[in-house]
């Protein structure tokens, strides 16, 4: 239930709207979640949800605490031909689980996704709506095909992480990430542009 009156800014509101946007997120997803519902729950102004943190997607990547904006990567991933996109992109996202940085984050979100439904969500939305989303939208394949093509590359991505840096499974684990990359890019490349063997339903 929404809450009454407006509230205006306070050390609380901030906090008050992060509660809301838990809760619209993890219910709605990304896409069905908007400002002004999450303001209206948190009984303030949508202005004072853009005042805090931006823009909507901010506000998501501060909801699952995401440790890198995609969209300050992802452009890099997609620079150059289609051809080599599967290249960049492993190289992309090892960059990201191997930073040491970045890393501990990640698999501290990835451990929490898989004891805990709501952080699943999270991640899932955070992977579909801000990562692949961005990606399969570069390459010219049916639409039809889109959701599952992105499914294919998660299914690599994540494995790839695990089997690295939570399994540790060698001698993937201290592999060079050249060569890494050299071994798994044409897999990811034909998730992205090469013909599927069973038709999208």
């Amino acid at each position: 239930m929404a809450r009454t009156g407006r509230r205006k800014g306070s050390p609380d509101t901030r906090e008050a709207i992060l509660e809301s946007a838990r809760s619209a997120f993890g219910d709605r997803g990304y896409d069905g979640a908007s400002i002004r519902a999450i303001a209206t729950d948190a009984g303030v102004d949508p202005a004072l949800v853009h005042h805090y943190f931006g823009s909507k997607e901010k506000l998501f990547l501060e909801v699952t605490g995401a440790p890198v904006d995609p969209g300050e990567f992802i452009p890099a991933a997609l620079a150059g031909d289609d051809a080599h996109l599967g290249e960049r992109v492993v190289a992309m996202f090892l960059r990201l689980w191997d930073d040491p940085a970045y890393g501990p984050t990640i698999l501290a979100l990835v451990r929490s996704a898989l004891a805990h439904d709501w952080s699943a969500r999270m991640l899932r939305e955070f992977l579909a709506a801000q990562v692949l989303r961005r990606i399969i939208a570069r390459i010219d394949v049916p639409a039809a095909e889109r959701p599952i093509r992105a499914s294919l590359v998660a299914s690599q991505m994540l494995g790839l992480g695990m089997t690295r840096h939570v399994l540790k499974i060698e001698p993937l684990a201290s592999a060079d990430p050249a060569k890494v990359v050299a071994m798994i890019a044409p897999t990811v490349q034909r998730y992205l542009t090469g013909p599927l063997t069973v038709p999208v339903a």
